[in-house]
């Protein structure tokens, strides 16, 4: 779905639900807060967009846990869970968004090659997330993650 069409429909639920959104974001570096914002009005349901680039800033700004970044890596299902809950908590939103890769061109691993990404979305009480392998160079990631989270928090209010 075409990114401009699924932030309509995002706002259209929100508002109609009184909900509030929220982002944390890692590799994507606000460009989800940049496209929720780009639609006039957003201030009605969209508050906060944090941008948690290191772990430290994971750490202090959502509360993610040291002993889950040293286990599990910063790119990990764990960390993505919790930047959503962090969101949620720090922001009182309803729902929000999280998301955390590798977008290069550097710094992948064999474990997490370039094109890594975890993607989590959900709110308080339950975070869900996937792992995607996305391919391109850092612009082609950055923005496939965008729209993944966007489809999937789409997704999850519409069953709401």
């Amino acid at each position: 779905m075409q990114r401009d069409r699924m932030i309509e429909k995002l706002a259209t639920l929100a508002l109609a639900n009184n909900w509030t959104l929220a982002t944390a974001e890692s590799c994507t570096g606000g460009g989800i807060a940049k496209a929720l914002t780009e639609v006039a009005g957003s201030s009605a349901w969209f508050g906060y967009g944090l941008v948690t680039y290191s772990n430290q800033a994971k750490q202090q700004l959502l509360g993610v846990q040291e002993t889950s970044l040293q286990d599990f890596g910063a790119v990990s299902e764990q960390v993505v869970k919790e930047m959503v809950a962090g969101a949620c908590r720090v922001s009182g939103a309803d729902f929000a968004v999280a998301t955390s890769g590798v977008a290069g061109p550097g710094g992948g691993s064999a474990e997490k090659p370039v094109g890594t990404v975890w993607l989590a979305w959900g709110n308080l009480q339950e975070q869900q997330a996937c792992c995607c392998h996305f391919s391109g160079n850092r612009r082609d990631i950055r923005e496939a993650s965008i729209d993944t989270v966007l489809e999937q928090l789409l997704d999850f209010l519409e069953k709401k």
